[in-house]
């Protein structure tokens, strides 16, 4: 073989390998974003089952707590809102995160405001449904903190993935940016206190 025909070997060679490490890091990175846009999906579902329940609270506690209407509405309101809050998981950003994470907040504490209504209601803390309900509702707010768990740690494999070399190149050369993390606002660390 000539000199050149060899060159062109090893120029051909070089281009399928460097046209398979493009098309596997293309492939990765999209598997990741799509796993991190899934794990907001499940963060979503979760304060949604919590925005259902609350109607649901907020009618049983209708019944017991009729002078209470003022705090029932804001529970109403708060939930309302919440519900408007969404976030497209195509274009996750940490603006609408913090958004969306405010209007969460809002919601726990009118919940909180309705808990000590609460105490003033024994037979109210002794109703079935009540209770059932305080049960998912725990349940729920356990699961909504796993899922934001989940969907960081995704986030952080998607980043991670992204801004190593030689990836980033790839990363950067095809659009691919960084994902923002859920983070809770000052003074939510923990879980809010949902105990009747």
């Amino acid at each position: 073989m000539s000199n050149r025909m060899v060159s062109l070997f090893f120029l051909f060679l070089i281009l399928l390998l460097l046209g398979a490490f493009v098309w596997g890091t293309y492939n990765r990175l999209v598997k990741r974003e799509e796993a991190v846009k899934e794990a907001w999906s499940q963060v979503e579902n979760q304060y949604q089952r919590r925005v259902d329940l609350v109607m649901n609270l907020v009618e049983t506690v209708k019944g017991y707590a009729e002078h209470e209407q003022e705090t029932l509405s804001r529970v109403v309101e708060a939930r309302a809102e919440a519900t408007r809050m969404m976030v497209d998981a195509e274009n996750l950003n940490a603006e609408s995160l913090e958004a969306f994470g405010k209007a969460q907040e809002e919601l726990s504490g009118t919940l909180s405001r309705l808990m000590l209504v609460i105490e003033q209601y024994p037979d109210l803390k002794a109703n079935e449904n009540f209770i059932m309900l305080q049960g998912q509702l725990e349940g729920t707010e356990n699961r909504i903190a796993f899922e934001r768990k989940e969907f960081n740690e995704t986030v952080n494999r998607y980043n991670v993935c992204r801004r190593r070399f030689p990836r980033n190149l790839v990363a950067r050369l095809l659009g691919f940016k960084r994902q923002p993390y859920f983070e809770a606002g000052s003074g939510k660390e923990t879980v809010p206190d949902v105990q009747f």
